[in-house]
């Protein structure tokens, strides 16, 4: 009986075992953390459609193409999400993309094939009655075989009571496992961090109702995950965080010989930190009330001791001070608001479209700006040369998946009604000096403070006020010197400055700046000035064109140069200001897009006389576009693609606007070159066109104006090193110097240009000397013709100082003059350009020559000498 009884199991046991081998294909291995490709036509089709809503940005899915071909991919997201882990699943796999198989921790059993869901249970149910326990795929090996075979997995780094089974129950910890198999492997696991967006709208510290009940955009519940997903999917996106190289992290000094569970910890901990910073960078800080943050500010503790001093000091009782600083911080402080950027979005999109014929994007620059946010927050430093400046800009990133950033304005631009709205966009308004307020000073300070520990992006115009002349102003430092001192007080681990250029074929303000150049005063913003800017709304502006320079880490800068903060005396923080200020100012030269109008109006006004031909034009134009293009300026596509069509339509469009005439050669002359006449009252207007660009001419005007010094056929580059430096003086209050590169390499640089071109040729037997061409010669006039009107102002402010006896006149009153002065000389043709006759140049001329010690007629040996200078530059250029 018993042998029966024996026999018959041992029958049924082997028929099970085999049935169960069929059903189970052989192996064990089937758990419902594993989606396989194919999960039937159904399944499939549903979930296309069910994302369908949901674009995928091609620059992000282009960083997932980049990933090793032979790495172990991994991605990761902050929450665990189901929502999230089949979007991945769907959407990269139909993109093509490595798209994830396995999920840890992420069992599914719902969308799995029939056939696998009865091979699952049947798995399970025989692994139970086999172990009396559940298969787990990290101990059988499951899921280090599928990664080994290159399957894609994804892990969340947060879930509920994860950390209770992780560190209580202590089951497997998927980032520790994928610890342990990078230590077992030669190939690198990558993980790859995910963040999935439902809105741009900043959390604000204190939450809505209806974030308590349906979650914030950040982490959305069920309910308004779906809702967003059907009623507005376009306000869902995926940004991908840069790839995390485990192989690397477990490389690292610190990290060697640490278990494998104490690196887990620190492994999450960077990816969290990671994470947070990036989806920071796309909707910006927590937004704390207003009273929060005013509570914040006005409690700090260094704040308070300088207010006590303060008080003492000055012999007023603390409250009244405390009530001077909080009007101070009304004054001061921005009202961010969600709901006003966005409706301001709109009215920017239509007044875009309505004036300007498009927006031209450097969208790689951008890509590298939005990389550094995730580095810490960004001080984003725009050229300033119109009022539209800030509103592109913020309505860029915007529309970039970028925060808009508090933006530093003039108080002239608080006024009502556009002051509030200003506020609410990210405006703060800061004061033209703060000579003689002390307390406004340290309030003021203190709020910069707060903006960078809270992780606000800073948007300021380094020039101070919107260029009058077309070319960058020399940087003002008081902010620059604000921020660098909260850095240093610890308001940030680092700063991640962001040169930027922003340009316009033609400026709106374009009238206004003639006014005030030729000494008219500047009109206050107000009401009226909105209203009068509708005449505005019927005229086309041509393109807008906004670059940007690659951002600098200021902690990088600091280490690369071994600068020690602390450690430097005043005049030695004002020098590492100072140069970071021209740094910048270059960098934003250095992005700077040249536009048709601005080549145009250079090859005009360089013209010997106010008549000119259009073929004579073209030379010139050809001659500097070769020369920009051995600079590697950035050159705009109109030109770039049709010289000769972007030259008709800017012509065109300066005679329209009267800058220039046709003239008319009657009928007998039809197929004759076109002639063409300069306005001499709009030579300024053509001035300021001239100057978007004259930076990348610069350093081939003193190069050309020191050969032409020379007064010889034949010269050596070492030669022309006291000449060009002297020039670089001479203009310093005029154009930014490269602190970065020397003199010898502009001359060289430039030399090789000129080289090319055949304005020069080497010299066959000496090997640092060169000759000038016959053709040359013009073409070196033609690039110190950049000058000339420099010179002319200069040489008026000279000769009011050398008409002029030392006094205690102040400055405003000596302009005065000097405009005066050159209005007489113009007249009697001592001097030859009006443009010349500009407020702005003569205030740099009357500062330079001060600084040089000319202050008055008293001051003969040096006036002289400047004298001999100027007139010796003026006769080599014609006018």
């Amino acid at each position: 009986m018993r042998k029966s009884i024996v026999f018959a199991w041992t029958r049924f046991k082997n028929s099970y075992n085999r049935a169960i081998n069929v059903v189970l294909q052989g192996t064990h291995n089937h758990y419902r953390c594993y989606l396989p490709e194919e999960i039937g036509k159904s399944s499939s089709n549903l979930l296309k459609l069910f994302y369908s809503g949901i674009e995928l940005n091609p620059d992000e899915t282009a960083k997932l193409r980049k990933l090793p071909k032979d790495s172990i991919v991994v991605y990761a997201t902050k929450h665990k999400s189901y929502f999230e882990y089949l979007f991945y699943y769907t959407r990269y796999r139909l993109a093509g993309l490595k798209f994830p198989e396995i999920g840890l921790d992420y069992p599914i059993l719902i969308w799995q094939p029939l056939g696998r869901v009865f091979r699952i249970l049947v798995a399970h149910l025989d692994y139970l009655l086999r172990n009396l326990s559940l298969q787990d795929p990290y101990e059988s090996g499951f899921i280090r075989q599928e990664l080994a075979n290159g399957r894609t997995a994804m892990v969340s780094l947060i879930e509920k009571k994860g950390f209770y089974r992780r560190f209580v129950k202590d089951k497997a910890d998927p980032l520790r496992y994928l610890i342990e198999l990078q230590r077992s492997t030669d190939r690198p696991v990558v993980i790859v961090p995910q963040l999935m967006f439902f809105g741009k709208k900043p959390a604000h510290s204190v939450p809505s109702m209806t974030e308590i009940m349906f979650g914030s955009e950040l982490k959305p519940g069920n309910i308004r995950r779906l809702a967003t997903l059907f009623r507005a999917p376009e306000n869902i996106f995926v940004e991908v965080s840069p790839f995390m190289n485990i192989r690397d992290f477990l490389a690292q000094p610190e990290n060697q010989d640490l278990s494998a569970e104490y690196l887990s910890v620190v492994l999450r901990r960077q990816l969290l930190r990671q994470i947070n910073r990036h989806r920071q960078s796309i909707v910006g800080p927590v937004l704390k009330s207003r009273e929060e943050l005013k509570e914040n500010i006005l409690t700090h503790t260094s704040l308070q001791k300088f207010m006590n001093q303060y008080a003492e000091k000055k012999g007023v009782p603390i409250h009244r001070v405390h009530k001077k600083a909080n009007a101070y911080l009304e004054e001061i402080a921005a009202k961010y608001n969600i709901g006003i950027i966005s409706v301001l979005s709109s009215v920017v999109r239509w007044f875009l479209n309505t004036m300007f014929d498009g927006v031209t994007i450097d969208q790689k620059g951008l890509s590298r700006v939005k990389e550094a946010a995730q580095k810490g927050p960004l001080i984003l430093i725009p050229c300033h040369k119109s009022h539209i400046d800030y509103l592109i800009l913020s309505y860029v990133l915007f529309h970039n998946n970028m925060p808009c950033p508090l933006i530093a304005a003039g108080k002239n631009l608080s006024f009502w009604p556009m002051g509030p709205l200003f506020r609410g966009a990210g405006a703060f308004f800061i004061r033209r000096t703060f000579k003689g307020a002390a307390l406004y000073s340290k309030i003021f300070s203190t709020y910069i403070y707060k903006l960078l520990e809270e992780g606000f992006n800073i948007e300021f115009f380094i020039e101070g006020g919107r260029s009058r002349t077309g070319k960058l102003i020399l940087p003002k430092l008081g902010l620059l010197s604000i921020i660098i001192d909260a850095f240093q007080n610890g308001a940030a681990n680092d700063l991640m400055f962001a040169p930027i250029f922003i340009g316009y074929d033609r400026v709106i303000e374009e009238s206004a700046y003639l006014h005030e150049l030729e000494g008219g005063q500047k009109k206050p913003e107000s009401i009226g000035q909105v209203l009068k800017a509708r005449k505005f709304l019927s005229k086309r502006h041509g393109k807008i064109y906004i670059n940007f320079h690659e951002p600098v880490s200021f902690k990088d800068l600091l280490e690369q140069n071994r600068i020690d903060l602390d450690q430097l005396s005043k005049v030695e923080s004002r020098v590492l200001i100072r140069n970071l200020g021209y740094r910048i100012i270059n960098a934003i030269n250095r992005v700077s897009v040249v536009t048709p109008h601005s080549v145009v109006a250079g090859a005009i006004l360089n013209c010997r006389k106010n008549r000119f031909s259009l073929d004579h034009l073209m030379e010139q134009i050809d001659t500097f576009m070769t020369y920009l293009s051995a600079r590697n300026a950035q050159i705009s596509d109109s030109l770039v693609m049709d010289v000769d069509r972007s030259v008709e339509q800017v012509m065109d469009n300066f005679i329209q606007s009267k800058f220039i005439e046709k003239i008319s050669l009657g009928k007998e002359a039809i197929d004759e070159d076109p002639m063409f006449s300069i306005n001499e009252n709009k030579r300024p207007n053509l001035e300021y066109y001239k100057n978007n660009s004259i930076a990348f001419f610069i350093p081939a005007a003193f190069t050309a104006l020191a050969i032409l010094k020379k007064d010889a056929f034949q010269f050596t580059a070492t030669s022309l090193k006291e000449e060009y430096e002297f020039l670089q003086d001479l203009f310093k209050n005029e154009f930014a110097y490269d602190i970065d590169r020397s003199s010898e390499y502009y001359i060289r640089k430039n030399i090789k240009a000129f080289t090319d071109d055949a304005i020069l040729s080497p010299h066959q037997s000496l090997p640092d000397a060169f000759n000038v061409t016959s053709a040359g010669f013009r073409k070196l006039n033609l690039f110190a013709g950049f000058l000339r009107p420099y010179l002319e102002s200069y040489w008026v402010a000279l000769n009011y100082f050398k008409q002029t006896p030392k006094s205690s006149i102040e400055l405003k009153d000596r302009l005065k003059k000097i405009e005066t002065l050159g209005s007489r000389m113009y007249k009697r043709e001592e001097i030859e350009r009006k443009e010349a006759m500009s407020k702005v140049n003569y205030k740099n001329a009357a500062n330079y020559f001060m600084s040089r010690g000319v202050i008055g007629a008293e001051d003969e040996e040096r006036i002289d000498h400047y004298t001999d200078e100027l007139q010796g530059y003026l006769e080599l250029i014609p006018s």
